[in-house]
């Protein structure tokens, strides 16, 4: 027992030594070493005989021999030494056993540790998959991420481009508005030149008329004129010898009268000229006279235009129930209410207060209304209220708003929004005068503006120059209180025009339709009376019988109050004022003919021909309105 464990500790020292000795030669496999174990036969044999030969006990060596390379000896002395003890004993075979066995376990051991190397390596590669797993995670959120931000880059780009779509279109319905607005004012402008070459033909027939009965009055005189000269042809001899003596006789004594004249005024100037104190006083007073007559006149024109100034009406008023002057209304005002007094018009027996203005029943009936809530109002010495009349032209807003002045009492005052644009810079200061003018007004003054969307329009505009934009402000500052002495009546085709500001100023608004059919039978009654039956009648005077002549009465033939309605029926669309100009052409077409007969035939042909040209301007106003949307 002793032996095998000295050979083991023998086999373990020979082991370490050469594990020492070949340390710069060592065999390894991955991170293991392996150190040989085994030699070979002849080895053994060698070292067999070795241990034989040298069984003599050796001395210790405590400073062994190295070799150059620094190779110590001593131990694979050792080593082989007891390796040849084990050889020699008779537990060699145990031993080589064990040791077999021993390497075998280190076999074992050096698998288990290649199968836990294998193992880590495995668990380094899952490793390495799942870290490859989460770049690859990551990079999918990346991409995910940025694919997000790219779709959002992309909708805020399509937002932008929406949005700059919506600009655009926001501004080319701008520019087509500003087209309508331009054509309407085109369209406008052809309806004011239609009615302008109607009214000069008009005129013109007017003329014409006039013309042929002066012809026959003329051709009447130049009969009467012969006449007469035959008459007094036969007295010429004795007339012009009569002439002829009284005319010697006249020329004699005037002859005689300058003759004394000169000699007087000769005379007179000749002492003039001698006495040198006489001439310098006689050309100090010709000169002092001229110098005053030069002053009094330069004078009188500076007092009268202060007092044109001062007391005159202003230049933007168009129509006024007062006078120019305060004086100058007094007698016109006097003849006025008498002739109100002693004429009593259709209108007036019929009960309609409003005489030739014919409205919608309840449009008349707010009228009344706003009349009698202003009487009332100036009576209690309480703050008028302003209107806003509004609707197509030729309804009647004009006509209402005078017969609202008049039957309220107070004064009554027109002008027009275009009046005020080409004064320039001087609108402001006419806009104080008129409304200091208006002040003055001891009853109260109704001031219509009519066509007020010409100065009154919105102030951003971009074509509106400073000088309206004044003008606005200015009508903004005298308005911005309620007032006792005005009302403001403002009257549009385009109520979507006005300022906002001015339509703050507004208390009342009323709109103006176009007229139904009944109110169309009306207004056919009123004019067929006014321009048919009483067109001959004229008031009697002296200087009217002198030098007109009686006009001949119109003949009424079959139209009755159907044909009226069914006219009604034909006029849809027509205004008051259109209606009006009907029955004017049914008068100069009565007029035209040779017989001054009204019958059926030439009222419905006359009727037809209105109503073609009517919807003709329809049907042109239609074609520019789509050219200019195109």
């Amino acid at each position: 027992m002793a032996k095998t464990t000295y050979a083991m500790s023998l086999i373990s020292a020979i082991t370490a030594s050469a594990s020492l000795s070949q340390n710069h030669s060592a065999y390894a496999d991955g991170p293991f070493n392996i150190s040989p174990v085994s030699a070979s036969p002849a080895a053994q044999s060698a070292s067999s005989n070795a241990n034989s030969e040298t069984s003599a006990p050796k001395v210790r060596n405590d400073n062994p021999r190295t070799s150059s390379s620094g190779f110590d000896p001593e131990a694979l002395e050792r080593g082989a030494e007891a390796l040849r003890e084990i050889t020699s004993s008779s537990h060699a075979k145990k031993a080589f056993e064990f040791m077999k066995k021993r390497e075998d376990t280190r076999q074992v051991e050096l698998q288990a540790k290649t199968s836990e190397f294998k193992a880590m390596q495995a668990q380094a590669e899952t490793e390495r998959q799942r870290v490859i797993y989460d770049e690859q995670k990551k990079l999918a959120q990346h991409q995910a991420q940025t694919k997000s931000q790219m779709a959002r880059y992309e909708d805020e780009l399509a937002r932008k481009r929406m949005q700059a779509e919506n600009e655009h279109q926001r501004a080319r319905n701008q520019e087509l508005v500003k087209l309508q607005e331009e054509s309407s004012i085109r369209q406008e402008q052809a309806r004011r030149a239609t009615e302008e070459q109607i009214q000069a033909q008009r005129r013109q027939t007017e003329r014409e008329k006039a013309e042929i009965e002066r012809e026959t009055i003329r051709v009447r005189a130049m009969a009467e004129a012969e006449g007469r000269a035959h008459e007094a042809k036969l007295a010429e001899e004795v007339n012009r010898r009569m002439l002829v003596d009284r005319a010697n006789a006249e020329r004699e004594k005037w002859i005689a009268a300058i003759n004394t004249t000169f000699d007087h005024i000769g005379g007179g100037l000749k002492a003039i000229l001698m006495d040198q104190n006489k001439l310098v006083v006689a050309v100090g007073g010709v000169t002092a006279l001229a110098a005053g007559i030069y002053t009094t006149r330069e004078g009188a024109k500076v007092i009268w235009s202060y007092v044109d100034r001062i007391l005159g009406q202003p230049s933007l008023i168009r129509e006024s129930s007062r006078g120019k002057y305060p004086w100058s209304g007094l007698l016109s005002r006097v003849m006025g209410t008498v002739s109100r007094g002693s004429d009593k018009g259709p209108s007036s027996k019929k009960g309609n207060g409003f005489g030739d203005v014919i409205l919608h029943p309840s449009l008349q009936k707010r009228i009344e209304q706003l009349s009698n809530a202003t009487a009332n109002t100036k009576s209690h010495q309480a703050p008028f209220r302003n209107m806003f009349f509004y609707g197509p032209p030729g309804t009647g807003k004009t006509m209402a708003a005078r017969e609202l002045a008049h039957k309220s009492g107070l004064d009554y005052a027109l002008m027009t929004g275009g009046d005020v644009s080409p004064l320039g810079s001087q609108a402001v200061t006419k806009i104080h005068q008129l409304f200091d003018w208006a002040k003055k007004s001891r009853k109260g003054l109704l001031l219509f503006i009519d066509e007020a969307d010409a100065f009154l329009c919105e102030r951003n505009k971009t074509y509106m120059s400073e000088a309206q934009r004044s003008a606005l402000n200015a009508l903004l500052f005298r308005t911005g209180d309620q007032s006792k002495d005005i009302v403001l009546a403002l009257a549009t085709n385009r109520p979507g025009d006005l300022d906002s500001a001015v339509g703050d100023r507004i208390d009342e608004v009323l709109e103006f339709p176009l007229p139904r059919e009944e109110e169309r039978f009306k207004l056919l009654k009123l004019y067929l009376e006014k321009y048919i039956a009483n067109a001959g009648l004229r008031k009697s005077g002296l200087f009217q019988n002198i030098f007109k002549g009686q006009q001949k009465k119109i003949e009424i033939k079959g139209l009755t109050d159907e044909i009226v309605h069914e006219a009604a029926a034909k006029t849809e669309g027509f205004s008051g004022r259109e209606i009006a100009k009907l029955m004017a052409s049914v008068q100069a077409a009565v007029y035209g003919s040779e017989t001054c007969v009204l019958d059926l035939s030439l009222y419905r042909e006359v009727v037809d021909y209105k109503v073609a040209e009517h919807q003709q301007r329809r049907k042109l106003a239609a074609s520019e309105g789509g050219s200019v949307q195109n």
